[in-house]
C-alpha cells in the first residue's frame, strides 16, 4: 500500500457523456473511488486538467492570446477543483482546494509546507491552476506536484487503460505494455504525457501508472496491486 500519491485526471474525463461541463454522475463515482483509498489511511493529491470547461492551446489557435489563453485554461482547473471538493465533502471527506496563483477565499494559495501537512490531517488536497504559469501544461503541473508532495507514486487516471503501442482507439493491432521505460516513452513519442512532464518525473525517479479511471473500483485496484494499468519507470 502507497502512503501518499498524486492523482492527475484529466479535466475532460469529468463531462462524461454529455461532451462538455461536468457530469454529475461521472463526477460523484470519482468522489466514491477517492473516499474509498483515503478510508484506507493513503494521502491523497489531485490535480486536474481544465479541457472540459477550456483549452488555452486550442483557444490560441482561435486567435486568442495564449498567455491569456492558458490562464483561462488555470482558471478552468479552478472550477474542476472546486467541483471534486465540493463532492468529497458532501460525502464526508475532508478536502482543501490549493491554487497556483492567489484566489482567496475560492482556495488558498499553494506551497509544499501546507499542502504536506493537510494531507498529513487527512484531507485530499486539490492543487488548481496547473504551474500558475503560460506554456506549461497540468501534465506538467502534476509531475511538479507529485514531486513536490514527495509522492510515492503519480496516477494518470485516463479513459484508457494503459499506455499502448499506438492509440488503441485508432489501431486495433495496438499492444499494450504492462511495464515501459521513461526513455521507450521518449524514444517511441508515445502521447501518456508530454515531454516536458516524462523528463521531469525521470530526473526525480517519480514512478507513473497510467490506468483506467472511469471503470468504477480502478482506484483501489491499482493501489492494491492488480495489474490493470501500465507502470512508467526508470
Amino acid at each position: 500500500m502507497y502512503k501518499r500519491i498524486l492523482l492527475k485526471l484529466s479535466g475532460e474525463s469529468l463531462q462524461g457523456e454529455q461532451g462538455y461541463g461536468i457530469d454529475d454522475v461521472r463526477l460523484m463515482q470519482y468522489a466514491h473511488q477517492i473516499k474509498e483509498l483515503a478510508d484506507k489511511g493513503v494521502e491523497i493529491g489531485i490535480v486536474i486538467g481544465g479541457g472540459n470547461i477550456f483549452r488555452g492551446l486550442k483557444g490560441s489557435q482561435r486567435g486568442f492570446d495564449r498567455v491569456k489563453g492558458d490562464q483561462m485554461g488555470m482558471l478552468a482547473t479552478v472550477i474542476n477543483a472546486l467541483a471534486i471538493s465540493s463532492a468529497l465533502e458532501s460525502i464526508g471527506q475532508k478536502a482543501r482546494v490549493l491554487t497556483a496563483v492567489r484566489m482567496e477565499p475560492i482556495g488558498e494559495f499553494y506551497s509544499k509546507q501546507k499542502a504536506i501537512r493537510l494531507l498529513e490531517k487527512g484531507n485530499v488536497v486539490i492543487m488548481a491552476g496547473g504551474t500558475g504559469n503560460p506554456y506549461f501544461t497540468t501534465d506538467t503541473g502534476s509531475s511538479l506536484r507529485a514531486i513536490e508532495i514527495e509522492a510515492d507514486l503519480m496516477l494518470k487516471g485516463t479513459r484508457v487503460d494503459g499506455v499502448y503501442t499506438a492509440d488503441p482507439e485508432k489501431d486495433p493491432t495496438a499492444i499494450k505494455f504492462t511495464e515501459i521505460t521513461y526513455d521507450e516513452v521518449i524514444s517511441r513519442s508515445l502521447k501518456v504525457m508530454d515531454l516536458t512532464s516524462i523528463v521531469m518525473c525521470k530526473e526525480n525517479k517519480m514512478p507513473i501508472y497510467v490506468f483506467d479511471m472511469d471503470h468504477e473500483g480502478n482506484l483501489l485496484r491499482v493501489i492494491n496491486g492488480e495489474q490493470i494499468g501500465t507502470l512508467v519507470k526508470p
